[in-house]
């Protein structure tokens, strides 16, 4: 299996807290968050990682170098922010398979990559990782249909729901009509579209998700992978 991580953040929210590295480098119980993520995408199964950079890119290509935990890495540097759909449409055009994972590398997601992947095998359209929350006001939510999703909520809406996990699995070229080097959001750009269109299918996950993005859930972190 390949994946995209999505490690470009400068993240503004957590400088107060973590000011002098790229946000997915941020210490996490004496490591990087990145290895730890790394780590978790080895024992998954993944072969192959495409890191999407931006700021202080050689800061974290310099850690990892070519091969970490088994995986082959490579490295793509955006030279100005091209949000989610932009990084990945620059990072896909370096993944070699037909289809790629896509992760933030800022965010800990504990799901069955097989058992994705082999939905993945069987529909061939884009997927989106779920998972269920008891307050979805800081995300946004799903709305389902079945498996299918039949649209987006925007963030601000309380309650408990599921939501989108950041996570999706796509074919290679799902994003080719978006040209190279241009900002644009895989949520609001491509994925708002996808399900007026095509079939967009959900994969809930009840394993562990934690958004390090801010300084609460990044002290959460610390306490919950002490002993990872």
């Amino acid at each position: 299996m390949e994946a995209i991580v999505l490690a470009g953040g400068f993240g503004t929210r957590l400088h107060k807290v973590v000011a002098d590295v790229p946000k997915p480098m941020a210490p996490i119980a004496g490591r990087p968050f990145l290895e730890i993520l790394l780590s978790s995408l080895s024992r998954k199964g993944f072969s192959r990682v495409v890191l999407s950079l931006g700021f202080k890119a050689k800061l974290i290509s310099d850690f990892f170098g070519s091969r970490f935990a088994g995986m082959d890495l490579e490295y793509v540097v955006e030279e100005i922010p091209l949000g989610t759909g932009g990084a990945t449409r620059l990072a896909a055009a370096s993944c070699d398979r037909d289809h790629f994972f896509v992760f933030n590398g800022d965010t800990y997601l504990d799901l069955d990559a097989e058992r994705l992947e082999e939905l993945w095998q069987t529909k061939k359209n884009s997927i989106v990782v779920g998972r269920w929350v008891q307050d979805t006001a800081r995300f946004g939510r799903l709305l389902l249909k079945d498996d299918r999703i039949t649209s987006f909520d925007e963030k601000g809406i309380s309650g408990s729901g599921v939501i989108n996990a950041g996570c999706y699995v796509l074919a290679r070229d799902a994003l080719s009509k978006f040209p190279l080097n241009q900002p644009f959001s895989i949520e609001i750009d491509y994925l708002n579209h996808e399900v007026i269109n095509k079939a967009v299918y959900a994969f809930v996950t009840e394993g562990m998700f934690i958004d390090i993005g801010v300084p609460e859930d990044y002290a959460r972190a610390q306490i919950l992978f002490a002993s990872v």
